[in-house]
């Protein structure tokens, strides 16, 4: 008679940068002035090599080779030209600061625009030179040249070194939060995990891992399922009306709610004018929340770091 042998289970693999924690085991906190919830808009400004490279498509990408792809080029350059300035129109006329996430090609490129972003007092975040590339894919030393180079750059041309980062694409190699740590960043948005910053180990100590959304975020909803300007605006309420409620009351924690935008897709009017709605709301409830940056999310975490 054939016996049954025991099944051997193994530990998983995992990414030791940190451990299991449920939402409503942790300590309890307020964020400056007392709110319970930050809110921040991640403005993501890119750049993109024509003719090569990776970039969001709009339509079919060209079959044959050696063709430049003159309609996803066109359509996402569309935002740096257009799209970027009636954002910050918007921004301006709501009173709401952003985390400007920029790739350094942009300062050959059309540098007024990140000045404009500068102007308005706005948080430069590193997001690497071009989004025409994938950092996952460099030797270490090729990986930690470019958040050196990119650090250097912005701090050369707009005045502040950056503290936080976005990869281009989310692309992460294994050693990406050492070697952010190891470049001066005191944060990274690759981490979707949270409703609340992580701290992160790495070889040269903590890093925060700041929740950056990769559902309200109009890329993977507008572009990757389709979804309607009009449904992506009233996600975008629908979320910060239910976060609020979740931030307030005897069962609540302190959280942390990005937007991620991207000119090229927002920027384009008839979205424009649904994504004006869903700020509208938001800007409504100023007094009830923290509107404010991935950067000094992650300063009140540094003061808070005790409790959290």
């Amino acid at each position: 008679m054939p016996t049954m042998s025991t099944p051997r289970y193994t530990t998983l693999p995992h990414h030791g940068r940190f451990g299991y924690s449920a939402i409503h085991q942790r300590p309890d906190f307020c964020w400056p002035g007392g709110a319970r919830l930050a809110v921040y808009l991640g403005f993501n400004i890119e750049h993109f090599a024509f003719g090569e490279g990776l970039g969001a498509n709009l339509g079919p990408v060209s079959p044959h080779a050696n063709t430049p792809d003159v309609l996803n080029y066109s359509w996402r350059e569309y935002g740096n030209r257009v799209g970027v300035w009636r954002c910050l129109e918007l921004f301006d006329a709501l009173g709401l600061p952003a985390g400007t996430l920029v790739n350094t090609a942009l300062y050959e490129h059309c540098p007024e625009v990140i000045e404009a972003c500068v102007a308005r007092g706005d948080e430069i975040i590193g997001h690497g030179h071009t989004n025409a590339e994938r950092q996952s894919s460099m030797p270490e030393a090729v990986e930690r040249e470019l958040l050196q180079d990119c650090r250097d750059l912005i701090l050369r041309h707009s005045g502040v070194a950056p503290t936080g980062w976005l990869s281009p694409w989310i692309a992460e190699s294994l050693l990406t939060p050492d070697l952010l740590a190891e470049t001066g960043y005191t944060y990274s948005l690759n981490w979707c995990h949270d409703d609340q910053p992580v701290a992160m180990r790495t070889r040269a100590g903590k890093i925060w891992s700041i929740p950056y959304p990769q559902e309200l975020n109009d890329i993977p909803m507008i572009m990757g399922r389709q979804m309607d300007a009009r449904d992506f605006a009233q996600m975008i309420i629908d979320n910060f009306d239910e976060m609020l409620a979740q931030s307030q009351g005897a069962q609540s924690q302190p959280l942390v709610m990005g937007i991620a935008l991207h000119p090229y897709i927002v920027g384009q009017p008839y979205r424009l004018r649904h994504l004006r709605r869903a700020l509208q709301h938001i800007a409504a409830h100023r007094d009830d929340i923290w509107c404010t940056t991935p950067g000094a999310i992650a300063r009140a975490m540094d003061a808070l770091a005790p409790v959290a």
